[in-house]
């Protein structure tokens, strides 16, 4: 099943953050994953406006993402978003069985 990572961040230093987005497609692709969004306009609909950047990214699993995000080549991209920004990464392991009817308790 599908993992998805979702990674929210505020960038303070554009060109140093370029430097990790011109090595991470490749990485990405190692592994199997594919951008689903990449950067583009997010618009709030309820709660306070995110004005950072969202990236969800969608791998054939959680050992894919493990895997990429371990990989020597991500990990030294890393250095530069590490530089160049804040992040957070999110990763929803492979979907639930009850999407469908979700326990209304949760």
């Amino acid at each position: 099943m599908p993992a998805y990572v979702l990674s929210m961040m505020t960038i303070h230093d554009p060109e140093t953050y370029r430097k990790y987005t011109d090595r991470t497609p490749p990485v990405v692709k190692k592994y199997g994953g594919k951008f689903l969004t990449r950067g583009e306009p997010v618009t709030c609909l309820e709660g306070e406006e995110y004005s950072g950047r969202l990236v969800i990214l969608e791998f054939p699993s959680k050992e894919k993402v493990d895997a990429w995000f371990a990989d020597p080549a991500y990990q030294e991209a890393v250095t530069f978003r590490q530089a160049a920004s804040v992040m957070h990464h999110l990763l929803v392991q492979e979907g639930g069985e009850n999407t469908a009817d979700p326990d209304p308790k949760l």
